[in-house]
């Protein structure tokens, strides 16, 4: 199996979902606003349900932007780790080049 990824692919993504978390905000307020209509038709535990929603959206759009937040925390991390270990192998190729014998290698006399 072969994992073939691009030196900024994590950091476009962290930038991606760092967009993501305010559009969500609005997203969510949107939906609230294009229900309005709907206030008053609904009886029993769909008024409940409704109402709850309208009241806790506030807290529902804080913790969607919490987890997107330690998704983007996540991201990071790998962004820093993938480019940390890019780096390693890269100096670890260079120091063993240097101390290889490539003459050793030759066939000719």
């Amino acid at each position: 199996m072969k994992f073939d990824m691009g030196s900024t692919t994590l950091s476009t993504l962290g930038k991606s979902t760092s967009g993501s978390s305010d559009d969500l905000g609005a997203l969510i307020q949107q939906l609230i606003a294009a229900a309005q209509p709907l206030e008053g038709k609904f009886n029993g535990e769909g008024k409940a349900t409704f109402d709850a929603f309208k009241a806790n959206a506030d807290d529902i759009t804080a913790a969607l932007n919490g987890s997107l937040s330690s998704i983007l925390g996540g991201q990071s991390g790998m962004d820093t780790a993938f480019g940390t270990g890019d780096q390693e192998q890269s100096d670890n190729a260079q120091q063993n080049m240097g101390a290889a014998n490539f003459d050793a290698a030759r066939f000719s006399g």
